[in-house]
Formats: structure tokens, sequence, C-alpha cells
């Protein structure tokens, strides 16, 4: 499935070096048994970043009101940036 997914997508597989299949876990790759180990690591940390992030939201219940957000942003960002270096 991984070969066929990335032929199919055009994905270079040196660009992307590990995949996580549903229902299975992780496969990597690399130009040593020590890369593909470390790819399967990096894999892992962010697989279990996503859930403590869905946990977090889910328990956090109401969204943040859009006015917030954008305040937050637009003094950093925006164009009477105010906030942080310029």
């Amino acid at each position: 499935v991984i070969v066929e997914t990335f032929r199919d997508r055009k994905i270079d597989p040196i660009a992307v070096p590990g995949v996580l299949v549903r229902n299975h876990g992780t496969f990597s790759w690399g130009n040593s048994a020590m890369k593909s180990v470390e790819v399967g690591k990096v894999i892992e940390t962010v697989c279990e970043m996503a859930e403590r992030t869905e946990n977090l939201r889910r328990q956090a219940g109401e969204p943040i009101p859009q006015h917030y957000l954008d305040k937050h942003y637009y003094r950093k960002h925006g164009k009477n940036a105010y906030y942080g270096q310029k």
C-alpha cells in the first residue's frame, strides 16, 4: 500500500522517509538503520503530541472566541503591530 500510494501521488520517498499506517504503526526508512530508527521515533513523538493536543482540545470545551484570536494575532502581525520584535 505504501509503495502504491507514493507512486500514485508522486511522493518522493527520500523527502518523506516514513509514514504512519492506519491499524498498524510506523514504517520508516533511511540510508542507514540508525536513520530509519530516528525517523520512526520522530513519527511516534509527533503522534503522541497530536493525541495530547486532541485530548486538551476536548477538555477545553468551548473554542476561543474569534475576537480574542484576532486581537492576539494582529497585535503581533497586523498593520499596527505592537508586540514582539520588528
